[in-house]
């Protein structure tokens, strides 16, 4: 098994590239449509629909968790639907997300600022309008990736090939990646691997749910999760009383996939902080 991942600038017809290789080589395409589907399966579409490839605004940041709930939601997605077979993701950091994996090949479609705009004009856009999408959409992901990640969207070093089609046409970009794709360089998945995707996919929404209901941090209390086992929850940190160390295994043992849940939550009454 084997992942592609694929980040664009708009005009690069970087969509039609990721969509068509997914097809030539039988690859599931996980674009905007495809992950919310699975998305609404998993009971998160508001989630990822508010924090798709979007930095939340200012008060969401500083005054309220939504964004990290949204972001592990979004963020267990992508690991749930990698752990299901061969596929091709379009944006949405999977290029980090799955940066580790050996099984999984990065790939990068830039173009000049003057061939974007040629090629939205062709879509219907004026020069006007296609120079400000540009602008905002280039603003928005660069953002995005730097809220969730910390990271700039545009360092070659995520990336395995960086794909410039000021000089290349479409065609020839798709051919590249297949090329790659399919030579031995890149390693299908290990069972270890899948193993990984699985854990990563529970750890990031039993960390939404802790976040929700307000037991992840506070003046006395501050509860950790991890996951090392497939199914197994861990839970660690400091409650002020016994009733928080019990809600929180509940929130924990109503999460998808939960099937264990070792609580190691200490019990300190009072401000730890004090």
């Amino acid at each position: 098994m084997k992942f592609i991942t694929f980040s664009r600038q708009l005009g690069t017809d970087g969509h039609s590239i990721a969509m068509r290789v997914a097809d030539k080589l039988g690859y599931k395409f996980h674009d905007t449509e495809s992950i919310g589907h699975a998305a609404h399966e998993m009971g998160f579409l508001d989630s990822v629909e508010q924090i798709d490839e979007k930095r939340p605004s200012f008060f969401q940041r500083f005054f309220t968790d939504k964004p990290t709930i949204n972001l592990d939601r979004l963020n267990s997605v992508i690991y749930q639907l990698a752990n299901h077979g061969n596929g091709v993701f379009l944006g949405r950091g999977g290029q980090i997300l799955l940066k580790s994996f050996s099984c999984a090949l990065h790939v990068r479609i830039i173009a000049s600022r003057e061939k974007r705009i040629q090629n939205l004009i062709k879509r219907g856009y004026s020069k006007e309008t296609a120079s400000k999408a540009i602008e905002e959409s280039d603003h928005e992901k660069a953002a995005f990736i730097k809220f969730a990640f910390g990271l700039d969207w545009e360092d070659p070093n995520l990336y395995d090939i960086v794909l410039n089609i000021d000089k290349l046409s479409v065609n020839l970009a798709i051919d590249t990646v297949l090329a790659i794709a399919r030579s031995d360089e890149i390693n299908a998945c290990s069972l270890d691997s899948m193993e990984t995707l699985s854990k990563l996919a529970l750890a990031s929404r039993s960390e939404a749910a802790i976040v929700e209901s307000g037991l992840s941090y506070g003046q006395s209390t501050a509860v950790n999760v991890s996951v090392e086992a497939p199914g197994k929850v861990t839970l660690t940190g400091v409650v002020e009383n016994e009733k928080g160390r019990i809600r929180a295994e509940g929130v924990i043992r109503a999460v998808k996939g939960v099937e264990a849940v070792e609580n190691q939550i200490r019990v300190s009454p009072g401000d730890r902080h004090a």
